[in-house]
């Protein structure tokens, strides 16, 4: 399956709510009954340290399941963030294995 990077910048001055809303965030994207499987991701990160955004790597069949897997994010139901880009992501170091699904 093909792979997509996520890049998502928060709406400024909304930190509260990210720090609100993560441990929901977080448990979504350990839950494996979507079609999809996210193979890395984390939060991006201002220059003073804070959380400022977000980055994934997503495993799918498509760019619309890409899509429709986060608009169930509570992230993105709660409007936190400012731009999301989707892009085609090609492995170039750590490559992780094949899924099977």
């Amino acid at each position: 399956m093909p792979y997509f990077c996520v890049h998502a910048i928060d709406r400024p001055g909304r930190l509260a709510d990210r720090q609100r809303l993560r441990e929901s965030h977080r448990a979504r994207l350990r839950v494996h009954d979507h079609p999809v499987v996210v193979r890395i991701g984390g939060p991006l990160l201002g220059d003073d340290g804070e959380m400022m955004g977000s980055m994934l790597v997503i495993e799918a069949a498509t760019r619309t399941a890409v899509e429709a897997y986060l608009a169930g994010d509570p992230y993105v139901v709660e409007d936190l963030f400012a731009s999301v880009t989707i892009s085609g992501f090609n492995w170039g170091l750590g490559q992780p294995e094949p899924s099977h699904g």
